[in-house]
């Protein structure tokens, strides 16, 4: 790609007598860049200098803007206190067992953050482990991850700054609660597996100055850090060099004997390498040559590794390998592929409890260590088990059940019995008894039938007047199964109805409807999307005019592409921490990882498919719908130059009277640990904005 830069600058200003709002001035520069042959502007490219004094001034004067919107919001403070009400119940995790003591979460209702807390068995005395709204006044410094060593005397803890990919691990003594002097920086999405008295991880170099946040990162290298020691003397494991983009992420087997490492290059496929602890110098042996399948040890049992793979199983199966012999003819089928979607396979006493996904919803099934089915554990209705914890050595195991209208009930399981029995039931001010949720089935463009879930209050009448929000996502095999949120619980509250298509793209069900919806399939995504949209009017729940339509991340893309392709497709369109620039978004961070779901612009053809639907090249001078485009300053997963750029471009070419704006959250990031009040906010602010566009109010 060759790329010509011819610097000319002027101001943009949109003027009030032409859009209603006067948006800040944004710079452009004439940037242009070739891809085989297409010429492509970049004109807002200096906005992807986040450090920059301009950039910064930029971020305020939007943000002052919106702000501005918002807050003359007549209901916005209303909104604010009903979220605040309907978020302060207590919020407890699925216990799990580590040694002899029981560990959990619980957050009183609207603290920042959940502390950790953990019991001497399950009737022991309580006791808090470590708070994290301890680390920070704002609640903006979050604990990220744990591990334990196997004995459960060492607990290692990760912390993320303003929402950061990036994690620094701590160390400390369980039984005193003392800090050890232990830290470990500049790791990013790598677990840790504890053998001995240390425990294994990866880690890349640290940033140069000021790309902290947007650099690519590569070179990921495998390291055991042994505990006393500084970080400078932990012992190099494993690297590639000659792979720098490939990652590595460690596991020990549950009897500490064998060190598993899963190599990736992108969000899809993994090699796998081990080798036996009593050999700590041997090279590694290999099970898969390459990325096309997916690989998970679940343990090593009786001599042989139970991986759950989708190698020739596209819904996914669990095999038994000798490691002395594992080539895959000598594999032994334990549990064959089936119909439906194998999600999980865990471990308890004796057993394997197997949760699959049966037309989007979960359900569990146990079998015995040789693949003979040995009865289900019952879930009724439309419903989502996750936090499913157990261990090897005990007969209880712990799950949460959430459905789209009530949080989750955490469920004790006893093997002995086979009974289920409600061991913690959330109480919050919300009448989840006077919703119903049901699941449609719709065609998509080329007749593909498309899994929609509808929730919304019981007798509500198919009229057309309801106001309607519409989510969705559809990507990197991520199922998007029925879960309670309670924000749009307060959309429930007034009238809303409430829908989730699960498009291709997603996992829902198996890896040949992820890869449907991928690369240069990927406008099987958009379609069916826009199919969900047309049903949900052509039925009557709602109109165009009530209509407002959400994704984040990928799905954030799935907003920008859509809103471009149909910019009549609804009257209100959240892209959230979106991926919107898709020429360019492989260079910046862990970008890289996702060319396996989109393609890049680096191939000829995966950029002509890339170009076709990128929603920052496809803007033109038309009406949009009311926009509100949602980011954080510190997201270092999807950098904000995405929605940065995407938003400049919007507000110089929109040409309605709908607010196009942007609201930047500070000292956030992608998601993860962002604290509860800067959720609130967030919230509150998001619904104000569809409340008020889709003449509602409260």
């Amino acid at each position: 790609m060759r790329t010509t830069l011819l610097i000319a600058s002027f101001s943009l200003l949109i003027s009030c007598s032409e859009t209603g709002y006067k948006y800040p001035e944004t710079r452009k520069v004439e940037q242009t860049d070739d891809f085989f042959g297409t010429k492509v502007s970049d004109p807002y490219r200096w906005l992807e200098d986040d450090n920059s004094a301009e950039t910064g001034k930029w971020v305020d004067a939007q943000n002052d803007v919106t702000y501005a919107y918002l807050a003359a919001i007549p209901f916005r403070d209303k909104i604010k206190e009903r979220l605040t009400e309907i978020w302060n119940f207590e919020k407890l995790s699925t216990p799990f067992l580590k040694g002899k003591y029981y560990f959990y979460y619980r957050n009183n209702g609207i603290q920042n953050q959940s502390a950790l807390y953990y019991k001497n068995g399950l009737n022991g005395e309580e006791k808090m482990l470590i708070d994290p709204n301890t680390f920070s006044t704002d609640g903006t410094v979050a604990m990220s991850g744990i591990s334990f060593s196997k004995d459960a005397k060492h607990m290692a803890y990760s912390i993320s700054k303003s929402g950061s990919d990036w994690h620094e691990w701590y160390v400390l003594d369980v039984e005193t609660g003392k800090k050890l002097p232990d830290k470990l920086e500049w790791i990013k999405f790598s677990g840790l597996a504890w053998q001995g008295n240390g425990f294994y991880y990866a880690r890349y170099e640290k940033p140069e100055e000021g790309n902290a946040l947007k650099g690519s990162n590569s070179n990921n290298r495998l390291y055991y850090h042994r505990l006393g020691d500084e970080q400078s003397r932990d012992k190099l494991i494993h690297e590639d060099p000659e792979h720098a983009s490939w990652s590595f992420s460690p596991q020990v087997t549950d009897d500490g004997k064998y060190l598993i490492v899963y190599v990736s290059e992108s969000t899809s496929g993994n090699r796998m390498m081990y080798r036996g602890l009593d050999k700590p110098d041997a090279p590694f042996e290999l099970f898969s040559e390459d990325f096309k399948n997916e690989f998970g040890v679940v343990d090593h049992v009786n001599g042989r590794f139970l991986v759950k793979t989708n190698k020739n199983a596209p819904l996914e199966k669990l095999v038994a390998i000798d490691p002395s012999n594992p080539k895959e003819e000598n594999w032994t089928t334990i549990i064959p592929e089936r119909k439906e979607l194998l999600e999980s396979v865990s471990m308890m006493a004796d057993k394997l409890v197997c949760r699959y996904l049966v037309n989007v919803c979960s359900r569990m099934f146990l079998f015995d260590l040789e693949g003979k089915e040995r009865g289900e554990i019952p879930v009724e209705g439309l419903a989502t088990v996750s936090g499913f914890s157990s261990d090897t050595k005990d007969s209880l195991a712990f799950y949460s059940l959430a459905t789209f209208t009530s949080p989750g009930t955490i469920y004790k399981y006893n093997a002995n019995t086979g009974v289920s029995s409600v061991y913690s039931e959330p109480k919050i001010d919300f009448k989840s008894g006077d919703y119903e949720t049901k699941q449609v089935f719709y065609p998509s463009k080329d007749g593909t039938m498309i899994p929609m879930f509808i929730t919304h209050k019981k007798g509500i009448k198919a009229d057309g007047t309801a106001p309607c929000f519409l989510f969705g996502y559809g990507g990197f095999n991520i199922s998007y199964t029925p879960e309670f949120r309670i924000d749009r619980a307060i959309f429930l509250e007034n009238g809303g109805i409430y829908a989730v298509a699960n498009m291709r793209g997603g996992g829902e069900f198996g890896e040949e409807w992820h890869k449907a919806g991928t690369k240069c399939n990927k406008q099987n995504v958009f379609d069916d999307y826009i199919a969900a949209t047309d049903y949900l009017v052509n039925e009557k729940y709602t109109t165009r005019e009530r209509l407002a339509i959400h994704g984040r991340s990928n799905g954030g893309l799935l907003i920008g592409a859509v809103m471009t392709q149909r910019p009549d497709i609804a009257k209100v369109a959240l892209p959230m921490v979106g991926v919107l620039d898709m020429l360019r978004y492989q260079l910046f961070t862990i970008g890289r990882y996702w060319a396996s779901d989109y393609g890049t612009s680096d191939n000829k053809e995966e950029f002509e498919c890339l170009y076709k639907y990128s929603p920052l090249h496809n803007l033109e001078n038309v009406e949009y719908p009311c926009t509100l485009v949602l980011t954080g300053d510190h997201d270092d997963r999807v950098v904000p130059a995405h929605s940065f750029k995407f938003a400049a471009t919007l507000q110089e070419k929109h040409a309605g009277s709908n607010p196009v704006m942007i609201r930047i959250d500070k000292n956030a990031g992608h998601a993860a640990g962002k604290p509860t009040a800067k959720q609130i906010e967030e919230y509150t602010d998001m619904w104000s904005f569809v409340f008020f566009n889709l003449g509602m109010s409260m």
